[in-house]
């Protein structure tokens, strides 16, 4: 048994101090005190006392506006759709998993692909008929296929030739435009050499085994070029281009045909198209007046 004399001093242990991190806590910084007292005939409980001191007080307030202002910076910057990039709150479980940034439309649809397939199923048909226009192009040329011929009297050369087009009606401008870009990237695939029969090893090589590349042979084939090509010619429904190919490739011209073939079907009908030849049907020299049906496109 234990008795304490009314009048013995008590020596009190020393106040012990804890500092709680900030990296652990969500609370500003501080220290916490422990002290105990002890009276003549009963103990008392213990006491936390939160000292905060001046400079740490300052030191809070000091990074409280630092994130303030940091945060009026983003929110500037970014905008609206900034805030869908960064959400304000950490998590937000099953919302945040359906609160998709691009398409308010799609987000509905697909958020409710698992809970209603067919609702979902449902809707996106109503989309897809709604945005069918955009989607699928009603195509505007011609159902008959283009026909390729060359010119019997006259061989086409490569070095010097004519290219001649014979459209079913008179194109419109968006169709030369679309005529001229098939000729100018036709002529720069060629002028960079990508049309070389001579190094073809990937459509040669087996389907079935694993496609493989010699860059040394492929180095030293004899390289293809594409020399010049001269304007865009129409009078109404005709049009030509001269062509400087200079090599022998018929690769070239196989390019050129499966493209214009492309074209003919989805877009403006050409009834033929013919290789070589110096005079073509109606066409007539030296006519430049744009009032006769006659324009010149640089390619």
């Amino acid at each position: 048994m234990l008795i304490l004399h009314p009048c013995a001093s008590v020596q009190l242990p020393s106040p012990r101090f804890f500092t709680v991190s900030r990296r652990s806590n969500c609370f500003a910084p501080f220290l916490v005190s422990l002290r105990s007292y002890a009276g003549a005939n009963q103990a008392k409980t213990s006491l936390c006392i939160v000292k905060v001191s001046r400079r740490q007080r300052l030191d809070i307030r000091s990074l409280d506006s630092e994130i303030e202002e940091a945060a009026d910076e983003v929110e500037d910057e970014g905008g609206e759709e900034d805030d869908d990039f960064f959400p304000r709150s950490g998590f937000r479980g099953r919302e945040e998993e359906m609160d998709y940034d691009r398409n308010p439309e799609l987000a509905e649809i697909l958020g409710s692909c698992l809970e209603d397939p067919q609702k979902a199923r449902a809707k996106m048909e109503e989309r897809l008929k709604g945005k069918r226009n955009k989607i699928l192009h009603t195509k505007t040329g011609s159902a008959e296929p283009m026909k390729v011929t060359f010119n019997k009297y006259l061989l086409f050369e490569f070095s010097n030739s004519y290219i001649w087009f014979e459209f079913y009606n008179v194109p419109l401008a968006k169709d030369i435009t679309l005529i001229c870009n098939a000729l100018r990237s036709w002529h720069i695939v060629g002028r960079l050499g990508g049309c070389n029969s001579l190094n073809m090893q990937l459509s040669q090589s087996p389907l079935d085994k694993r496609p493989s590349y010699d860059a040394i042979q492929g180095a030293n084939v004899n390289p293809t070029t594409f020399y010049n090509v001269g304007d865009l010619e129409v009078q109404d429904n005709l049009a030509r281009i001269w062509v400087d190919i200079g090599t022998s490739e018929p690769l070239l011209l196989d390019i050129l045909i499966n493209a214009l073939t492309q074209i003919s079907s989805d877009y403006v009908g050409i009834k033929q198209l013919v290789f070589g030849g110096d005079e073509f049907e109606n066409w007539k020299e030296n006519l430049t007046s744009e009032d006769a049906g006659c324009s010149v496109h640089k390619i």
